[in-house]
Order: structure tokens, then sequence, then C-alpha cells
């Protein structure tokens, strides 16, 4: 090969090695950048983060920019790219879940695809309504106040329980039982309404109702219900939940009306920090001072103290009660003993049977 010949292929070697270095150190590049925006949006110390939802219907690049929106991720491009290079652009997940910007794009990408969903703690205490429950389950669990009252139906009770519920039973009131649950944000509606009919069927259902023997009650389930809601409205100590119980059981039975300023709350729009003689006089099948007998049907979610004084009711002599305003009551056994124990205490505002 001549000199110059030598030179030309010389020279081309070196185009052609400079060539493949300018390529790799693009490639190079490429991949360090590409790597750099998987990263975390922010250091832990500058983290921010919440719940994200992620609605059923949403494609690939409206979950990126969703999350970019928040400031979780840095570029919804690479989100999208690394969905592609993963396999796992059809694998995300409608629901709600806990997202930081100190997670990285593949951290982020799992929790779509595999979860956990965000959960919560739902608390619901003794004497609740249904539609108390609810702007709890709105609030806590993000699911809407009108669906849940909606699946919380006699109907579900009666699924849970194998109970036929009495033609006045409009609704699950009564059934939901207190206590500390967790759930997904944003589940089903029915999934939790079962669970809480569920829970009173494992903590009261079996364990007492179905264990006392049939001649030992004095109502049906429905009754005893019914009855306990009144006591745990009634009741603030533990120790007198079967007296009061067994006051309004000798009402009931002597024909008297209970005269519960707690079914007339029920049966108002809004609950009163005192009833006015108005109030008493309103035309509701769950004014006790009208009608007779117990109500249509209970009128919050007892707890099981509650439960367990209204099936089996303290045997006593009493027909009245007044509150004394410290929690406990003043019991009386004839009407002209019950208006000296009003007279009593009227200072501390008494109200009573």
């Amino acid at each position: 090969m001549s000199p110059t010949r030598e030179n030309a292929e010389r020279r081309r070697r070196v185009r052609v090695a400079g060539i493949v270095l300018v390529v790799v150190m693009a490639m190079v590049a490429a991949g360090a950048g590409y790597l750099y925006a998987l990263r975390p949006a922010t250091g832990s110390g500058s983290a921010v983060g919440g719940i994200v939802h992620i609605k059923r219907g949403l494609g690939a690049a409206d979950v990126a920019y969703l999350l970019a929106g928040h400031g979780y991720i840095r570029y919804p491009t690479v989100f999208g790219i690394h969905l592609v290079l993963t396999g796992q652009t059809d694998r995300l997940q409608s629901g709600y879940y806990e997202i930081s910007s100190d997670m990285s794009v593949p951290q982020i990408i799992q929790r779509l695809t595999e979860g956990p969903h965000a959960a919560a703690n739902l608390t619901i205490p003794e004497g609740l309504t249904i539609a108390q429950i609810a702007k709890l389950v709105e609030t806590t669990l993000l699911v809407k106040a009108d669906d849940f009252k909606a699946k919380a139906t006699a109907q579900a009770v009666k699924n849970r329980l194998g109970v036929q519920l009495p033609p006045t039973a409009a609704s699950a009131e009564g059934y939901l039982f207190p206590e500390t649950y967790r759930f997904e944000l944003g589940t089903n509606p029915s999934t939790i309404v079962n669970r809480m009919v569920e829970e009173f069927r494992q903590r009261f259902m079996i364990p007492v109702w179905q264990a006392t023997p049939p001649a030992e009650r004095w109502g049906r389930l429905h009754e005893v219900v019914t009855l306990a809601s009144l006591v745990e409205e009634e009741a603030k100590v533990d120790e007198e939940r079967p007296v009061i119980a067994g006051v309004l059981l000798n009402r009931l039975k002597q024909g008297m009306k209970l005269q519960c300023d707690a079914t007339v709350q029920y049966a108002l729009a809004e609950r009163k920090a005192r009833l006015t003689r108005e109030d008493l006089k309103m035309q509701s099948p769950y004014n006790t001072y009208l009608h007779k007998g117990l109500p249509p049907g209970p009128i919050s979610n007892p707890g099981l103290p509650s439960l367990q004084a209204a099936l089996k009711p303290a045997q006593t002599p009493y027909l009245y009660y007044v509150a004394r305003g410290d929690g406990t009551h003043i019991f009386s056994r004839t009407y002209q003993e019950h208006l000296a124990a009003i007279k009593k205490i009227r200072g501390a505002g008494a109200r009573g049977l």
C-alpha cells in the first residue's frame, strides 16, 4: 500500500473511531440521563405526598400527567417509556394510592400495578345513626354518603344474618356494629355495610343472642335491638344500662308511653340541644310521646353493653328516671317520686321519663 493510501486509511480509521466514541458517549449520556429521570422527584427532606385517585379508564399518559401535576414525578414521557420498556402499560390499576415524591418512577409504577391501595381506619362510636356513619365513611374512606346509605338496607341485614326484619325496618339501622374497621379508600359501600353487619353477627348474634334460650328472650331480635338503641341514647354509664332497659320494658308491659326524648330527636331533621313542647307534638311514628310501644325500629346503632342490657333487662320496680347531669340517673317507682326527683335536680336542667 502506497504511503498516500496508507495515510488515507489511517485518517478514515481515526474518523470512524471518533464517530464510535461520540455514539458511545451519547449512549452513555442518554442512559445516564434516563436513569436520572427515573430517580425520585425530590429528596426525603423535601418530599411531598398524598392520596392519588387513579380513576377507572385512565390511560398511561393520563396517569403520567396526573402524577406530574402533583409533583410526584418529573417527566411524564419517561414514566410512559419505562412502562413500555418494562411491559407494564396495561397493568396500571384503578384505585386510591398513597404516593410520595421521594419514590422513584419504578417504585411508583410498582405501587400502581401491585398495590397496596391506600387504606384508613374507620372508627364508629356507639350510638351513631346510619346518616352519621355515612358522613364518617365519606370523610374517611372517600365513599359518597348517599351511596353508603343506599346500601345500608334491611335486605343487607337479612343477607348476612338470615333474619327477616319486619316491614317497619326501613334500613340496616341498629345492625351496623360500632367498632374500628380498616378499609381501602374507595371501598365498595356494600362491602363496608356487610362487614359491619357481619361484626354484629360475630359479636352479638352468635355469642349472645343465639346462646340465650328462646324462652329467656322477652322479644324478637328487632325488638331487642330497638330497645338497645334507646338504652344507648339514654344511658351514659354501663352499670345503669340494664336498669334503664328494665324501666323501659316495665313501661311497655304496663301499656305506658315510653316518652323517650331520643326517639323524637331521631325523627327531627337535625338534633337539638333541648327539645321544645312543639317538638314533643310532632307527628312521627318515632315520637314515643304520642305513640305507645317501641318505635318502628332502632334509632341508632348500639354497642354490645346496650345490646346485652336490652336482651336481659334488670328486674326492677322502677317506671321513671331523670338525669342528674353527671351521667347517672335517679330512678323512681311512682310519678310522685319522679316529680320530687325532678324538683330536686331541676337546677341542672333535668329531663326524664
